[in-house]
């Protein structure tokens, strides 16, 4: 009974994957719902919960008409607690190229002999006549021969601008940021997701900070839709390569 049960929830999961396919495959790709940025890379940092930190940096300071932290003409406007807003700069101009060549090779030449062994030598030879040298009983040669070479040519360059979100605050400070970006053009849908952890001191005065002062940083770009699916590898295909032995 919980097999057939396990067989129909697969079965309805594989029905609603197809019909999202052919739903997509007819409108094209449609954009995600606009919501808070969920977990798009997972942490296991310890996030403080600053609610009664931010309530306590909300009050007035000793001897000062302003609140700490207020968003005034004259205060901080970087982002420093959750939910605000901070602009992620990525330009990557990255480029590397590594060249490898490796050449071994190993000749071995043993040989050995008996003089004698019991008088048996003599026995041998008879047996043997022309096939029998008790001077190389045992002759053993060997060759290995071993080339390599390898190379990497990567040229990598992306310059984009994203606006990310501060979704968590860890012990020492940091902020833990996350953004989502979608924009549509025709049937192709471009996606940019970014996440990390940055120091409020690395934030400019404009609210900005650049992709090289992210720690853990994760940047993905890519897209989907007709184009993206036309220039990727058929399903079966890639199981062929994958594991052929040949």
């Amino acid at each position: 009974m919980r097999t057939a049960s396990i067989f129909t929830a697969a079965l309805s999961c594989l029905a609603l994957g197809a019909c999202s396919t052919a739903v997509e495959t007819v409108m094209g790709p449609q954009l995600a719902p606009i919501g808070y940025p969920a977990a798009l890379v997972p942490t296991d940092q310890i996030v403080m919960a600053s609610a009664a930190q931010q309530q306590a940096d909300r009050a007035a300071s000793a001897n000062s008409l302003w609140r700490t932290g207020a968003r005034t003409f004259f205060g901080d406007q970087r982002a420093r607690s959750i939910g605000d807003i901070l602009t992620v700069n990525i330009d990557i101009d990255d480029r590397a190229q590594t060249q490898n060549s490796t050449n071994r090779s190993r000749t071995n030449d043993t040989s050995g002999g008996v003089t004698n062994f019991f008088g048996l030598e003599n026995s041998l030879g008879r047996a043997f006549p022309g096939g029998f040298d008790p001077q190389n009983l045992v002759g053993l040669q060997g060759a290995s021969n071993a080339t390599g070479t390898g190379s990497v040519n990567r040229s990598e360059k992306v310059s984009l601008t994203i606006a990310a979100v501060v979704t968590g605050i860890m012990a020492n400070g940091n902020l833990v940021i996350q953004g989502r970006q979608e924009v549509r053009t025709n049937r192709e849908v471009r996606e940019l997701t970014v996440a990390g952890i940055v120091r409020p001191e690395d934030i400019s005065s404009a609210n900005t900070i650049a992709h090289t002062q992210i720690a853990e940083a994760r940047i993905s770009y890519g897209g989907r839709g007709d184009i993206s699916r036309v220039q990727a590898t058929p399903a079966a295909q890639s199981l062929v390569e994958r594991f052929s032995p040949f």
